[in-house]
């Protein structure tokens, strides 16, 4: 008799955990689609110098971030971190380097470079690999090891066939590496952090847009460029939102796959939309890189449906 009433009891949970999977599973597609296609909004703000592109997303995301927290009420975290030297100072660190990754893919894209951009945030997975060994003392699995190893060939592939080093790719994959290592470090949640970052930025960004005055764009080239500039804080702000907003409802393991599709809509707009160079060189680069987050992926859901038993 009591088996039917706890049997009814547990399908509607489960019918819930999938439904809020599938909603996760939305977020974080639309969150990797999103950051997949933002070069094509990068490339109609490149009449504006980059310096100007970052002070104004740096400027405009503190806007919308103070109005978030305005309307979540989160005052506590963002007051909490800002008081408190601990929180502040690696923060202000981790928005230095922030802002140098957003710099050098302003850069990247708007110099025709968005195929190295996506070779950086394709090898970003493995760079955390990298980093928690050396930094938080994890042990690498051989699988791991492998992966590492095989994008560490795809880059020297680059180096002595092409005869240069991919200097925006290991920079971009490096420094959000380091971002997302010093993030992981600070007890502060992720709209908090992110709004203290902005908040610590905000005096600079202004300063040079003030500085740049009439030799500026905003409000000297025309309203669709005014407009563009303020819409920076918004492609910043939406996909993060969205990001956060799967995470807590997926897996990381899941998470992690679905982070491919970000780099893979940049390497294709580089390709077919952009018409930059896809040489044989970069063919095997590419698929050294490809093999190791295969390796990779595979083994970090092997662990995972292992820990799940």
């Amino acid at each position: 008799m009591t088996v039917k009433p706890l049997a009814d009891a547990a399908a509607p949970e489960t019918a819930a955990a999938r439904r809020e999977s599938l909603i996760g599973v939305g977020y974080g597609l639309a969150a990797f689609l999103f950051w997949g296609v933002a070069p094509i909004y990068f490339k109609l703000v490149a009449h504006v110098a980059a310096p100007e592109i970052l002070a104004h997303r740096i400027a405009w995301s503190a806007v919308f971030l103070v109005l978030l927290v305005g309307l979540l009420r989160r005052w506590h975290g963002v007051v909490a971190a800002l008081t408190s030297w601990r929180l502040f100072l690696p923060l202000l660190l981790s928005a230095a380097i922030l802002s140098a990754n957003w710099f050098t893919y302003i850069v990247a894209v708007n110099s025709g470079q968005v195929l190295q951009a996506s070779l950086g945030y394709y090898i970003n997975p493995l760079v955390n690999v990298l980093l928690g060994m050396i930094f938080l003392k994890e042990r690498l699995r051989p699988a791991q090891i492998a992966a590492v190893a095989l994008a560490a060939i795809g880059v020297a592939v680059m180096v002595g066939a092409a005869g240069q080093i991919p200097w925006i790719a290991l920079f971009l994959g490096f420094s959000f590496g380091f971002y997302g290592l010093i993030r992981k470090m600070v007890p502060v949640d992720a709209i908090s952090g992110l709004s203290v970052e902005a908040v610590a930025l905000t005096p600079f960004a202004l300063g040079y847009i003030f500085w740049l005055g009439n030799a500026g764009s905003f409000g000297a080239v025309g309203l669709a460029t005014d407009l563009l500039l303020v819409a920076a804080g918004l492609v910043t702000l939406l996909p993060l939102l969205w990001f956060n907003a799967s995470a807590k409802r997926l897996k990381l393991s899941t998470v992690g796959i679905l982070q491919y599709v970000a780099p893979t809509g940049q390497f294709l707009l580089a390709v077919l939309l952009f018409g930059e160079n896809f040489t044989p060189v970069h063919m095997v680069t590419f698929a050294c890189i490809w093999a190791g987050l295969a390796l990779y992926t595979a083994d970090a859901l092997r662990g995972n449906k292992g820990r799940e038993r």
